[in-house]
């Protein structure tokens, strides 16, 4: 079985500038214990767990009790003094939002789901599609699916669309036109030379070439972003395994014998990013938030592993085609 099968959707969700109030309010009348956040477009930028809107020190015990007793009792009275911090409304899902989020895929096996809640310490991750949250996997549903051995009824396959539309269409006009000039009727020789020595058919060859020229570029720019995106499917595809993350650090070992400060743990598409790498251009200190996929799984595993021990992590824009940002580098740092 795989994420498709087990998963709850329609998912509930916030977006990054819901108040902290209002985060509450949807786990309440909803009876969950987090909710994702998520972009514009539907994409996923962090997670809010009951943990996040509390605190997780000791001052907040208390609140936590209270917390439970409102969810469980279906509308036990909070206190006013945690209503009232609960509530300020300078705090929004953004601020208190645990990012970046790990995420898979619809065909993600039930197996490798499970891998990825107990090796980041997580109790859920959204499913995506094209980049939007389809759907959300908890270890409930991983214990149902498990508990029932059967996967839930299969949807509809998605519609074909993006590439194959343009196929078909540069099919049908292609044919269309070479059809269209199979018709005409052929003419004499002597009157065919007289017409190319016309200034206007002259012009005529120059502008054939200049259209022909802006269609291969725009090919060549399709071909392009189909292959990023490709590359950014396969980066929230693939998950970091433990013997990967070994492998990533003997790397970073060699490369430190062999006089190096620093080694690029993964070159990724800035659409891997959820804004396009702008955070990350402007070195904005919520940049790792904004990491999604694989990109986002290297930094948890740093901060988990490697950040107590003073190594640090940076990302930096490698290219900006067309003046915009291309390629990210995310850099393993242990030089001063």
């Amino acid at each position: 079985m795989n994420a498709r099968d087990v998963m709850t959707e329609p998912v509930v969700s916030v977006l990054p500038y819901a108040s902290a109030c209002e985060v509450a309010k949807v786990l309440l009348d909803n009876g969950i214990s987090a909710v994702p956040v998520v972009d514009s477009n539907g994409a996923p930028i962090g997670m809010v767990s009951e943990g996040d809107l509390i605190g997780r020190d000791d001052s907040a015990r208390e609140a936590r009790r209270d917390w439970w007793l409102a969810l469980l009792a279906e509308g036990e009275p909070l206190s006013a003094e945690f209503m009232s911090n609960l509530c300020a409304p300078q705090r929004t899902a953004r601020d208190i939002m645990s990012a970046p989020v790990v995420t898979v895929g619809e065909d993600t096996d039930i197996s490798e789901i499970a891998r990825l809640l107990a090796a980041y310490r997580i109790k859920r991750v959204p499913v995506v599609r094209d980049g939007r949250i389809v759907g959300i996997v908890s270890r409930a549903d991983l214990l149902r699916a498990l508990a029932t051995g059967q996967p839930k009824p299969a949807g509809p396959e998605p519609s074909a669309h993006g590439s194959g539309l343009f196929a078909w269409v540069d099919q049908h006009y292609l044919h269309g036109r070479h059809q269209a000039q199979s018709d005409r009727p052929a003419e004499p020789a002597g009157s065919r030379q007289d017409a190319s020595l016309r200034v206007e058919n002259f012009r005529q060859l120059v502008a054939d070439f200049q259209r022909g020229e802006v269609r291969h570029r725009e090919e060549a720019r399709r071909a392009v972003a189909e292959q990023r995106q490709n590359k950014v499917k396969e980066l929230i595809d693939h998950h970091i395994s433990d013997e990967s993350w070994r492998a990533i650090l003997q790397s970073a070992r060699q490369a430190a014998e062999h006089g190096q400060k620093e080694l690029m743990l993964l070159r990724f598409p800035s659409q891997l990013s959820s804004d396009g790498g702008r955070a990350i251009n402007v070195m904005e200190p919520r940049w790792p938030g904004t990491l999604r996929g694989e990109a986002a799984e290297i930094y948890l595993r740093w901060e988990r592993d490697l950040k107590p021990h003073g190594f640090h992590l940076t990302a930096r824009v490698l290219d900006f085609p067309g003046g915009i940002p291309g390629d990210i580098g995310l850099f393993l740092v242990w030089g001063e």
